[in-house]
């Protein structure tokens, strides 16, 4: 069963991250520099 999270913002968009180093990115849009964001997971690292 998955949590359910209820998180006020301005705006969502979907993703996938990718390997970077030791580690990993999310990429989201240049004019987002700045701002606090808040990352969900919604699927399992290893699913298709």
């Amino acid at each position: 069963m998955e949590d359910r999270f209820e998180i006020n913002g301005h705006e969502v968009i979907e993703g996938e991250v990718k390997p970077t180093g030791n580690g990993a990115h999310v990429l989201v849009p240049k004019d987002w520099r700045g701002a606090d964001v808040k990352i969900v997971r919604t699927s399992q690292p290893n699913e298709g």
